[in-house]
């Protein structure tokens, strides 16, 4: 009996020991906290002086940007034929010079009246160079030989021309649907950088365009 009992026992003891041998060692404890710290602060040093590069490799803003800013509408690099000479033009090619443009038409009374008007600024003013005067047929029924007749027969010796489809458009979403009402007698004056000075509507003296005009043509570029 003694015997049974000792070998039950050193039994248990030897499934004890193997159920202690078989459990998993815990991992190795992580580094301490204090070198976490010490790594962080190794790091930082490296951050702060990507921050410093940043910095230094950023582009300077210009100190004026209006200039820039100024979106050139497309209709000025459309080209036109001037009815009166043949010759193509746009805009565009008038940059430097004051432009005093209209939108018209052929059987506009009130147009016919106000160009009148712009011959007597013509005389007013004399021939000058840093100035353009630009008449646009904006009626899609009419064509160049009729514009070229009409001028001739009154004897309008500058610059008109038929406007293209697309280029009334985008003049009345740009400067209301007005400028495409002959008579409302549109203009408009392009100063020597390009941007634009939408006139009153309706009957405009010579005097008055010259009023107008001045400021422009005293400015340089």
């Amino acid at each position: 009996m003694v015997r049974k009992a000792l070998f039950g026992l050193m039994l248990i003891l030897t499934l004890v020991l193997s159920a202690c041998g078989g459990v998993a060692q815990a991992p190795e404890a992580p580094a301490s906290a204090g070198q976490g710290a010490d790594a962080m602060t190794e790091e930082t040093p490296m951050a702060e002086a990507t921050s410093d590069d940043m910095m230094d490799d950023e582009t300077p803003v210009p100190e004026s940007t209006s200039e820039a800013m100024i979106e050139t509408p497309a209709w000025f690099s459309a080209e036109l034929t001037d009815v009166n000479t043949g010759q193509p033009f746009s805009i565009a090619d008038l940059n430097g010079k004051v432009v005093l443009v209209e939108t018209m038409a052929i059987w506009c009374p009130n147009c016919l009246a106000q160009q009148r008007e712009v011959q007597a600024l013509r005389a007013a003013l004399g021939l000058r160079d840093d100035l353009a005067i630009v008449v646009l047929d904006v009626d899609p029924n009419e064509d160049a030989p009729s514009l070229q007749a009409y001028a001739a027969q009154h004897g309008f010796d500058w610059t008109y021309a038929i406007a293209p489809p697309d280029v009334a458009r985008e003049i009345g979403r740009l400067y209301v649907d007005q400028f495409l009402n002959p008579s409302a007698t549109p203009m408009l004056i392009v100063d020597r950088h390009g941007e634009v000075h939408p006139l009153p509507f309706g009957a405009k003296s010579a005097d008055d365009l010259q009023v107008a005009l001045e400021p422009f043509l005293d400015e340089s570029m």
